[in-house]
């Protein structure tokens, strides 16, 4: 992290190079599955990596930003790079690279590609890192298959002001003849990708319309043209994913030269595990100084759409079981706070913001919370996580003598500290 900048310049023409250096080891991989959007790309790479492996397939898997560890990042059949594999890999680019310019995210990505091609897989699953058409990771002629998610507003000062800009840099990942995996999208970011599709002949599988999921009586229903599938609901928490959860089925129903069963689908889409995705701490000082009873969630949501989803996923718990919800919030500046925040007015009894820890463009938690409060919300800034549960569980037995439901979101840098640090 020192040696190279963390900035992001979107443009390909460094990590081509170093890869050419290399040997090009980006034509030396497993069967690719790509993986662009907004929001989702880490849960349905998580099932899908859950789904290969249930029927014994070995999968390697890429994707940013890390939580605890950057190892977590370069997983190499099922497990994250152990620390010897990684120093020496990182070591042969940076010698390779021989002191040229590049900046941090293209390096670690190709030192990860090198990783990949040296260890035999079934399927490689690789999230892009920013956008899609100029992302480091977009450097092969032909993936197996690619996947769209979900398409909102954010990252707007790199991939433009409209849904319309935006679709159109996460659908550069498109290929030519390679089938795509698209979710259910706005009509804007739609027409936007089906023309970049037109203009690469590249076959389109779109939710909604060749291929619906839904829950009925406790169970996920998949159905598309070749067939019907009655499932167990997915392993992680909200109904946002059963969206993901289809997104996956759908690919590997399609991807070319993978195979796998009706039973290693329902194994994998009920012990997936991806944390920091509505995840329910279990223990831990916060749980502790939550007490008994209280709930204490965890989620890495940071624009406006996660929010929204956050937000829906909170008001379904409420119907199952009411309790107050206090978010526990830090966010960075290059974020849409007062949209976020909107998303839970009427909701979320009352806010309490923090510093992301670990973030150089953590927005301050007196100036976040006045955010929050410019969103209709009540807000009030804490020195410390700890500190904001305490706030939180004294607010609910003063207001309803209830243990409350906390969750904490905003940053991944947040929800990776709380991971590090309190569980």
């Amino acid at each position: 992290m020192g040696l190279h900048p963390k900035l992001i310049d979107l443009t390909l023409e460094r990590t081509e190079r170093l890869l050419a250096a290399l040997g090009h080891p980006e034509k030396k991989l497993p069967p690719i599955f790509h993986i662009a959007g907004t929001n989702g790309k880490g849960s349905t790479s998580a099932f899908l990596q859950s789904m290969l492996e249930a029927a014994s397939l070995t999968v390697h898997r890429y994707s940013s930003p890390h939580l605890v560890n950057f190892h977590e990042r370069i997983v190499l059949g099922g497990k994250s790079i152990p620390e010897d594999a990684l120093a020496d890999i990182l070591e042969e680019c940076e010698r390779v690279n021989a002191g040229a310019n590049i900046t941090y995210f293209e390096i670690t990505t190709v030192a990860a590609l090198l990783a990949f091609s040296r260890a035999p897989a079934d399927a490689l699953l690789l999230e892009v890192g920013l956008g899609g058409r100029y992302d480091a990771t977009n450097v092969f002629e032909k993936p197996a298959i690619t996947l769209i998610t979900h398409i909102g507003y954010d990252h707007q000062h790199f991939l433009g002001e409209t849904l319309n800009e935006i679709a159109g840099e996460k659908a550069g990942i498109l290929k030519r003849d390679v089938p795509a995996i698209i979710a259910p999208q706005a009509d804007e970011a739609f027409d936007r990708i089906e023309r970049e599709a037109a203009l690469v002949s590249a076959p389109l599988f779109v939710g909604g319309q060749d291929w619906t999921a839904y829950e009925e009586q406790g169970r996920l229903v998949y159905q598309d043209t070749d067939g019907l599938l009655d499932l167990p609901l997915p392993g992680l928490v909200g109904a946002h994913q059963i969206e993901n959860a289809s997104m996956a089925i759908a690919a590997l129903r399609q991807a070319p030269g993978i195979s796998i069963d009706d039973e290693a689908i329902a194994e994998g889409l009920a012990s997936v595990s991806w944390p920091a995705r509505m995840q329910r701490l279990k223990q831990g000082p916060l749980v502790t100084a939550a007490g008994e009873g209280a709930e204490v969630w965890l989620d890495g949501c940071h624009n406006p759409s996660g929010g929204r989803v956050a937000a829906a996923t909170m008001a379904d718990l409420d119907d199952k079981l009411p309790r107050s919800l206090y978010l526990i919030c830090a966010m960075q500046n290059t974020k849409d706070a007062s949209a976020f925040f909107a998303n839970f007015g009427g909701l979320a009894r009352q806010v309490f913001t923090v510093t992301a820890p670990g973030a150089d463009a953590a927005i301050p938690a007196a100036e976040l919370a006045d955010m929050a409060k410019a969103g209709g919300l009540e807000a009030q800034p804490m020195e410390s996580l700890e500190a904001a549960v305490g706030r939180a569980v004294g607010h609910a037995d003063a207001e309803t003598g209830e243990p409350p439901r906390i969750l904490i979101c905003g940053t991944l840098y947040l929800a990776g500290h709380v991971l590090k640090e309190h569980s």
